[in-house]
């Protein structure tokens, strides 16, 4: 499965897509628009190894609701996730059995160099 999770109004995950050598066969999905359902997250987690690794703690309402503050826990982070777009650590790029979470120069680059290489 070639698919790319993103928020469409996002200049950042808009930035990152346009970057991408090739994204012919990939599906995009919005997920203001479409939100993420408990199998896609779940997809998510066994790639990338928690649900930790998917939250975004840059997320304006991570700071608001004081969740900085708080210890959470792997099911915490898979419930706001769910419940809100804005902690899902965006884009997420699926390719097989390959995940890439964020939007880290690093992690852009081994995602462009994989989508170069494959």
């Amino acid at each position: 499965m070639r698919k790319i999770y993103y928020l469409k109004t996002c200049d950042t995950c808009k930035k990152i897509i346009k970057s991408l050598p090739n994204t012919t066969g990939f599906v995009f999905q919005d997920v203001k628009e479409q939100p993420i359902t408990a199998s896609q997250l779940q997809e998510m987690r066994d790639l990338a190894g928690s649900y930790e690794v998917l939250f975004s703690k840059r997320a304006k309402l991570y700071k608001e609701m004081g969740l900085k503050d708080e210890k959470l826990t792997e099911d915490d982070f898979k419930r706001y996730i769910l419940e809100h777009y804005t902690f899902l650590s965006r884009p997420v790029v699926l390719i097989d059995n390959h995940i890439f979470v964020g939007n880290s120069p690093k992690n852009t680059t081994k995602l462009i160099d994989f989508l170069t290489h494959e």
